[in-house]
């Protein structure tokens, strides 16, 4: 199920978007759908562009969207583009957001410093490949922490993720978390698998080497179940699981998706051994300087792009993505032969007990102390896990309750 934009050749969309502006041209092809093409692409940024430029802003953002756009936001939907949509007609026109995805002004790893840095004033990315410019994001990663996607969607939106996640985030790093994606992490195996059975238990993939990402606590998780976590740039892995240098990769479904990893995964395991969060957030003192009615605006375009994420990526996750085991035809999984190895719960409650903090503390103490130290002196691990299940296991994702998590 491609994006509209791929109808259309990168020339047409170069020329359109030098005429009208990058972000009126993205704005304008959400609302397209299938009736897009080049002319009826330039007619809409021509009206967005118009729209948006009505009235002079209060404030011009710069959103470091790092590598997304609208195609992989077709695949993905993580909200971006509609929280920058939606916070302009919010605040008609008082705030216009520049975005600049396609890692033009920052990437997975260095969106977040450059935020810090006063480059960007909005920024988007996964929050393990954040966190070594925010290290407190690795609070996220333990092991297991969150039993379902439910799980995290609600404690983003609980009153607690302030005590326990933003504030913190605002005092040790100048930050402002506003929404996020959530889905679960997995082994993503390479083509070296293609001809292998489906892999059915943790054993099956002991001693096998794989590609981690930023995060210091998917490593620990990834060294207790024996998976040999590696280091690799971003660049080099698809072709380490093309040629079979790397067996795997750590990341969630969507992602390989949208980052066009598919046509070089073979199975998909769905082991969900720790976050997936695809996070937007915003530089505190940016923030601090709207004063509060705009602030107020901010937030509340935040809880709509959280409420639209939770819906639409949920929908995304199997309608276009073919997150399932059996993906439906035209799935980006079923076009690609990506196959899905479920894992029984009873395989997967094997790999928790292996790894995660609640049966195997030692690997994690040290972590633990510095985010305890850095919450406050809060247990922050327990905390966090006992939000987490405060919701039935079998709640589903889009059933999760939103809630204004920043009022009292």
């Amino acid at each position: 199920m491609p994006s509209p934009l791929s109808k259309l050749s990168r020339r047409d969309f170069l020329d359109i978007s030098g005429r009208f502006g990058l972000t009126s041209t993205l704005l304008a092809a959400t609302g397209l759908g299938a009736g897009l093409t080049a002319s009826t692409l330039a007619r809409a940024a021509d009206q967005e562009q118009q729209k948006r430029y009505k009235t002079a802003p209060k404030f011009q953002l710069r959103f470091g969207a790092s590598g997304f756009n609208e195609r992989n936001l077709d695949i993905q939907k993580s909200g971006q583009l509609f929280f920058a949509r939606d916070l302009e007609e919010r605040t008609n026109g008082a705030i216009r957001v520049e975005f600049m995805g396609s890692n033009e002004v920052c990437n997975q790893l260095d969106c977040v410093g450059k935020t810090q840095q006063g480059i960007v004033d909005i920024y988007s990315a996964s929050t393990q490949n954040s966190s070594g410019s925010a290290p407190y994001l690795n609070v996220l990663d333990f092991a297991y922490m969150f039993p379902t996607v439910a799980s995290m969607f609600h404690f983003f939106y609980h009153k607690k993720s302030e005590q326990l996640l933003r504030e913190p985030l605002r005092q040790r790093h100048n930050l402002q978390f506003l929404f996020t994606h959530c889905d679960l992490r997995g082994i993503m195996l390479g083509l070296k698998w293609q001809d292998k059975p489906l892999v059915t238990s943790i054993d099956d993939l002991k001693g096998t080497k794989n590609r981690v990402t930023g995060t210091q606590m998917g490593r620990i998780a990834m060294e207790q179940l024996g998976l040999n976590p590696v280091p690799v740039a971003w660049e080099e892995t698809l072709d380490g699981l093309r040629q079979g240098l790397l067996d795997g990769a750590e990341t969630w479904m969507s992602a390989v998706a949208y980052a066009g990893m598919a046509p070089v995964v073979s199975q998909a395991v769905d082991l969900r051994f720790f976050a997936g969060t695809e996070h937007t957030g915003m530089s505190l003192p940016k923030f601090d300087s709207l004063g509060s009615e705009l602030q107020d605006q901010v937030m509340e375009s935040a809880y709509c792009a959280q409420i639209f994420t939770q819906g639409m990526n949920e929908a995304g996750r199997f309608e276009i993505v073919g997150a399932t085991e059996h993906p439906a035809a035209g799935t980006v999984f079923a076009e690609n032969n990506v196959r899905v190895a479920p894992l029984s719960d009873a395989e997967r409650s094997r790999a928790e007990q292996m790894c995660s903090p609640e049966f195997n503390p030692e690997p994690w103490e040290q972590w633990r102390e510095r985010l305890n130290k850095w919450s406050g002196g809060l247990d922050i691990y327990q905390e966090i896990h006992d939000v987490a299940r405060e919701i039935p296991r079998d709640v589903a994702a889009v059933n999760v309750k939103p809630q204004r998590w920043w009022r009292g």
